[in-house]
Protein backbone atom coordinates (compact mmCIF):
# COMPACT_ATOMS: atom_id res chain seq x y z
CA UNK A 1 0.00 0.00 0.00
CA UNK A 2 1.12 3.64 -0.60
CA UNK A 3 -0.67 7.10 -0.58
CA UNK A 4 0.27 10.70 -1.30
CA UNK A 5 -1.96 13.37 -2.80
CA UNK A 6 -1.87 14.21 -6.38
CA UNK A 7 1.45 15.05 -7.60
CA UNK A 8 2.94 12.59 -5.53
CA UNK A 9 0.95 10.30 -7.27
CA UNK A 10 2.37 11.63 -10.85
CA UNK A 11 5.58 10.92 -9.53
CA UNK A 12 4.79 6.92 -9.04
CA UNK A 13 2.91 6.80 -12.21
CA UNK A 14 5.98 4.39 -13.95
CA UNK A 15 6.06 2.22 -10.80
CA UNK A 16 2.37 1.97 -11.10
CA UNK A 17 2.83 0.89 -14.42
CA UNK A 18 5.43 -1.59 -13.43
CA UNK A 19 3.38 -3.27 -10.53
CA UNK A 20 0.15 -3.64 -13.80
CA UNK A 21 2.54 -5.18 -16.09
CA UNK A 22 4.01 -8.09 -13.36
CA UNK A 23 0.15 -8.22 -12.13
CA UNK A 24 1.01 -7.77 -8.75
CA UNK A 25 -2.11 -6.09 -6.46
CA UNK A 26 -1.09 -2.92 -4.28
CA UNK A 27 -3.55 -0.30 -3.36
CA UNK A 28 -2.68 3.12 -3.92
CA UNK A 29 -4.60 5.82 -2.10
CA UNK A 30 -5.13 9.45 -3.66
CA UNK A 31 -5.84 12.35 -1.47
CA UNK A 32 -6.76 14.70 -4.63
CA UNK A 33 -5.90 18.45 -4.30
CA UNK A 34 -6.16 20.81 -7.02
CA UNK A 35 -3.77 21.38 -10.07
CA UNK A 36 -2.01 21.33 -12.37
CA UNK A 37 1.45 21.35 -11.12
CA UNK A 38 1.74 22.28 -7.79
CA UNK A 39 -1.71 23.93 -7.83
CA UNK A 40 -3.41 23.88 -3.93
CA UNK A 41 -3.82 21.65 -1.34
CA UNK A 42 -7.59 22.25 -1.40
CA UNK A 43 -9.86 19.12 -3.05
CA UNK A 44 -10.10 18.29 -6.21
CA UNK A 45 -11.53 15.73 -8.47
CA UNK A 46 -9.23 16.20 -11.52
CA UNK A 47 -7.27 13.52 -11.13
CA UNK A 48 -9.72 11.00 -12.99
CA UNK A 49 -8.43 10.73 -15.84
CA UNK A 50 -5.45 9.65 -14.91
CA UNK A 51 -6.66 6.89 -12.29
CA UNK A 52 -9.44 5.89 -14.50
CA UNK A 53 -7.36 5.72 -18.05
CA UNK A 54 -4.31 4.52 -16.65
CA UNK A 55 -1.62 7.40 -15.73
CA UNK A 56 1.42 5.16 -17.00
CA UNK A 57 2.43 3.15 -20.29
CA UNK A 58 1.17 0.57 -21.56
CA UNK A 59 -2.22 -1.03 -22.07
CA UNK A 60 -3.54 -1.07 -18.17
CA UNK A 61 -6.55 -0.48 -15.62
CA UNK A 62 -6.80 0.06 -12.01
CA UNK A 63 -9.77 -0.92 -10.27
CA UNK A 64 -10.93 3.26 -9.10
CA UNK A 65 -13.08 3.18 -5.91
CA UNK A 66 -14.68 6.69 -4.89
CA UNK A 67 -15.50 6.89 -0.88
CA UNK A 68 -17.99 9.56 0.06
CA UNK A 69 -17.73 9.33 3.53
CA UNK A 70 -15.15 8.75 6.46
CA UNK A 71 -17.05 5.51 7.07
CA UNK A 72 -16.31 4.24 3.14
CA UNK A 73 -12.89 5.53 3.63
CA UNK A 74 -12.76 2.02 5.90
CA UNK A 75 -14.79 0.00 4.28
CA UNK A 76 -13.76 0.61 0.60
CA UNK A 77 -10.32 0.13 2.02
CA UNK A 78 -10.60 -3.54 2.78
CA UNK A 79 -12.60 -3.84 -0.26
CA UNK A 80 -9.75 -2.14 -2.36
CA UNK A 81 -7.57 -5.07 -0.62
CA UNK A 82 -9.32 -7.95 -1.34
CA UNK A 83 -10.38 -6.68 -5.27
CA UNK A 84 -6.36 -6.12 -5.92
CA UNK A 85 -5.20 -9.74 -4.46
CA UNK A 86 -8.37 -11.47 -5.93
CA UNK A 87 -7.99 -10.24 -9.36
CA UNK A 88 -4.28 -9.45 -9.27
CA UNK A 89 -4.58 -5.70 -10.41
CA UNK A 90 -3.61 -2.59 -8.68
CA UNK A 91 -6.40 -1.07 -7.05
CA UNK A 92 -6.28 2.77 -5.85
CA UNK A 93 -8.93 4.49 -3.24
CA UNK A 94 -9.58 7.95 -4.99
CA UNK A 95 -10.79 10.30 -2.33
CA UNK A 96 -10.44 14.24 -2.27
CA UNK A 97 -9.13 16.68 -0.03
CA UNK A 98 -12.32 16.75 1.80
CA UNK A 99 -12.12 13.10 2.10
CA UNK A 100 -8.80 13.27 3.97
CA UNK A 101 -9.33 16.14 6.46
CA UNK A 102 -13.01 15.43 7.29
CA UNK A 103 -13.78 13.68 10.77
CA UNK A 104 -17.09 11.69 11.56
CA UNK A 105 -17.70 8.66 13.15
CA UNK A 106 -16.96 5.40 12.25
CA UNK A 107 -17.51 1.62 12.80
CA UNK A 108 -14.53 -0.47 12.09
CA UNK A 109 -15.85 -4.40 11.04
CA UNK A 110 -14.20 -7.54 11.97
CA UNK A 111 -12.23 -8.96 8.99
CA UNK A 112 -12.41 -12.36 8.75
CA UNK A 113 -8.93 -13.96 7.60
CA UNK A 114 -9.07 -14.89 3.81
CA UNK A 115 -6.57 -17.27 2.47
CA UNK A 116 -6.02 -17.30 -1.39
CA UNK A 117 -3.11 -18.44 -3.37
CA UNK A 118 -0.25 -15.95 -3.51
CA UNK A 119 1.76 -17.36 -6.74
CA UNK A 120 3.71 -13.77 -6.90
CA UNK A 121 4.91 -14.00 -3.29
CA UNK A 122 8.11 -14.19 -1.63
CA UNK A 123 7.86 -17.10 0.60
CA UNK A 124 11.27 -17.05 2.41
CA UNK A 125 14.54 -18.65 1.88
CA UNK A 126 13.99 -22.21 3.97
CA UNK A 127 10.73 -23.43 1.89
CA UNK A 128 11.72 -25.86 -1.06
CA UNK A 129 10.29 -23.66 -3.98
CA UNK A 130 11.46 -22.57 -7.27
CA UNK A 131 13.27 -19.17 -7.77
CA UNK A 132 10.18 -16.52 -7.75
CA UNK A 133 11.07 -13.87 -10.17
CA UNK A 134 8.11 -11.52 -10.78
CA UNK A 135 9.13 -8.71 -13.18
CA UNK A 136 7.15 -7.09 -16.47
CA UNK A 137 9.40 -7.20 -18.73
CA UNK A 138 8.49 -9.57 -22.23
CA UNK A 139 11.65 -9.68 -24.80
CA UNK A 140 9.15 -11.82 -27.13
CA UNK A 141 6.33 -9.47 -28.64
CA UNK A 142 4.60 -12.47 -28.87
CA UNK A 143 4.80 -13.38 -25.39
CA UNK A 144 4.11 -10.17 -24.31
CA UNK A 145 1.05 -9.27 -26.67
CA UNK A 146 0.00 -12.60 -25.21
CA UNK A 147 -0.33 -11.38 -21.89
CA UNK A 148 -2.08 -8.37 -22.81
CA UNK A 149 -4.63 -10.32 -23.77
CA UNK A 150 -4.93 -12.51 -20.99
CA UNK A 151 -4.83 -9.59 -18.74
CA UNK A 152 -7.42 -7.70 -20.31
CA UNK A 153 -9.76 -10.65 -19.97
CA UNK A 154 -9.68 -10.46 -16.67
CA UNK A 155 -10.65 -6.54 -16.83
CA UNK A 156 -13.55 -7.84 -18.49
CA UNK A 157 -14.59 -9.78 -15.85
CA UNK A 158 -13.70 -7.00 -13.04
CA UNK A 159 -16.38 -5.01 -15.29
CA UNK A 160 -19.60 -7.91 -15.49
CA UNK A 161 -19.13 -8.15 -12.02
CA UNK A 162 -17.51 -5.50 -9.57
CA UNK A 163 -18.96 -1.86 -10.80
CA UNK A 164 -20.27 -0.30 -7.64
CA UNK A 165 -22.92 1.98 -7.25
CA UNK A 166 -25.82 4.40 -5.47
CA UNK A 167 -29.04 5.03 -6.71
CA UNK A 168 -31.00 7.65 -4.87
CA UNK A 169 -34.84 9.10 -5.84
CA UNK A 170 -34.20 7.40 -9.34
CA UNK A 171 -37.49 5.41 -9.72
CA UNK A 172 -39.33 8.35 -11.36
CA UNK A 173 -36.81 10.54 -12.15
CA UNK A 174 -36.71 12.27 -15.11
CA UNK A 175 -33.19 14.35 -15.07
CA UNK A 176 -30.04 12.62 -13.31
CA UNK A 177 -27.15 14.07 -11.78
CA UNK A 178 -24.30 11.94 -11.45
CA UNK A 179 -21.65 12.61 -9.05
CA UNK A 180 -19.00 11.09 -6.73
CA UNK A 181 -17.30 11.79 -3.90
CA UNK A 182 -18.37 14.85 -1.79
CA UNK A 183 -19.76 16.07 -4.94
CA UNK A 184 -22.02 13.04 -4.27
CA UNK A 185 -23.16 14.57 -0.98
CA UNK A 186 -23.71 18.33 -1.89
CA UNK A 187 -26.02 16.83 -4.68
CA UNK A 188 -28.15 14.51 -2.67
CA UNK A 189 -29.34 17.75 -0.44
CA UNK A 190 -29.70 19.35 -3.97
CA UNK A 191 -31.90 16.45 -5.28
CA UNK A 192 -33.58 16.23 -1.77
CA UNK A 193 -33.91 20.51 -2.20
CA UNK A 194 -35.56 20.23 -6.23
CA UNK A 195 -38.12 17.64 -5.19
CA UNK A 196 -39.65 19.82 -2.86
CA UNK A 197 -40.20 22.16 -5.92
CA UNK A 198 -41.81 19.17 -7.97
CA UNK A 199 -38.76 18.48 -9.77
CA UNK A 200 -38.26 14.61 -10.56
CA UNK A 201 -34.68 14.44 -10.14
CA UNK A 202 -32.46 11.60 -9.04
CA UNK A 203 -29.01 10.76 -8.44
CA UNK A 204 -26.76 7.57 -9.59
CA UNK A 205 -23.55 7.96 -7.35
CA UNK A 206 -20.45 5.59 -9.11
CA UNK A 207 -18.40 3.76 -6.44
CA UNK A 208 -16.52 2.12 -8.78
CA UNK A 209 -14.87 4.67 -11.35
CA UNK A 210 -13.43 2.22 -13.01
CA UNK A 211 -15.26 -0.55 -13.63
CA UNK A 212 -18.06 2.60 -14.13
CA UNK A 213 -21.04 1.67 -13.98
CA UNK A 214 -22.12 1.96 -17.99
CA UNK A 215 -25.35 -0.34 -17.30
CA UNK A 216 -26.78 1.46 -14.58
CA UNK A 217 -26.50 4.75 -16.92
CA UNK A 218 -27.43 3.36 -19.95
CA UNK A 219 -30.54 2.00 -18.78
CA UNK A 220 -31.44 5.34 -16.65
CA UNK A 221 -30.64 7.12 -20.34
CA UNK A 222 -34.01 5.34 -21.71
CA UNK A 223 -36.12 7.21 -19.38
CA UNK A 224 -34.52 10.30 -18.28
CA UNK A 225 -34.46 13.57 -20.22
CA UNK A 226 -31.17 14.27 -19.31
CA UNK A 227 -27.83 14.25 -17.09
CA UNK A 228 -25.88 16.56 -15.10
CA UNK A 229 -22.38 15.96 -14.32
CA UNK A 230 -21.40 17.61 -11.28
CA UNK A 231 -17.43 17.58 -10.96
CA UNK A 232 -14.67 19.64 -8.72
CA UNK A 233 -13.14 19.68 -12.05
CA UNK A 234 -12.91 21.28 -15.84
CA UNK A 235 -15.45 18.14 -16.72
CA UNK A 236 -13.70 14.67 -17.04
CA UNK A 237 -16.19 12.11 -15.93
CA UNK A 238 -18.63 13.81 -18.46
CA UNK A 239 -17.27 11.74 -21.40
CA UNK A 240 -17.66 8.19 -19.22
CA UNK A 241 -21.60 9.44 -18.69
CA UNK A 242 -21.87 10.14 -22.22
CA UNK A 243 -19.83 7.05 -23.43
CA UNK A 244 -22.45 4.91 -21.14
CA UNK A 245 -25.41 6.57 -22.07
CA UNK A 246 -24.53 6.48 -26.33
CA UNK A 247 -25.18 9.94 -26.26
CA UNK A 248 -28.68 9.36 -26.40
CA UNK A 249 -29.71 12.07 -24.08
CA UNK A 250 -28.03 15.88 -23.10
CA UNK A 251 -25.24 16.20 -20.29
CA UNK A 252 -24.87 19.47 -18.57
CA UNK A 253 -21.77 19.59 -16.33
CA UNK A 254 -22.21 21.72 -12.99
CA UNK A 255 -17.97 22.27 -11.59
CA UNK A 256 -16.01 24.01 -9.76
CA UNK A 257 -12.04 23.72 -9.84
CA UNK A 258 -8.63 24.84 -8.24
CA UNK A 259 -10.42 23.41 -4.70
CA UNK A 260 -13.86 24.65 -5.25
CA UNK A 261 -17.00 22.74 -4.06
CA UNK A 262 -19.98 23.34 -5.74
CA UNK A 263 -22.85 24.48 -3.14
CA UNK A 264 -26.05 22.56 -2.67
CA UNK A 265 -27.74 25.52 -4.42
CA UNK A 266 -25.51 25.78 -7.24
CA UNK A 267 -26.75 22.64 -7.97
CA UNK A 268 -29.97 22.86 -7.67
CA UNK A 269 -29.70 25.76 -9.87
CA UNK A 270 -28.22 23.31 -12.57
CA UNK A 271 -31.44 21.17 -11.90
CA UNK A 272 -33.97 23.53 -12.68
CA UNK A 273 -32.07 25.36 -15.73
CA UNK A 274 -32.38 21.54 -17.41
CA UNK A 275 -35.76 20.85 -16.02
CA UNK A 276 -36.63 24.22 -17.88
CA UNK A 277 -35.17 23.03 -20.85
CA UNK A 278 -36.21 19.77 -21.32
CA UNK A 279 -40.24 20.63 -20.85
Amino acid sequence: MTSSSSPGISLKQEGISYIAGADLPALIVNVQRGGPGLGGIQPSQSDYFQATKGGGHGDYHLIVLAPASVQEMADLTIKAFDLSEKYRVPTMLLADGTMGQMMEPVELPEIAPKESEKPWAVRGTKMEREHNIINSLYLKPEILEKTNFERFERYKAIEENEAMYEEYMMDDAEICVVAFGIAARVSKNAVTAARKKGIKVGLIRPITLWPFPKEALKKAADKVKGFISVELSMGQMIEDIKLSTECKKPVELCNRTGGMIPTPEEVLASIEKLAKEAK
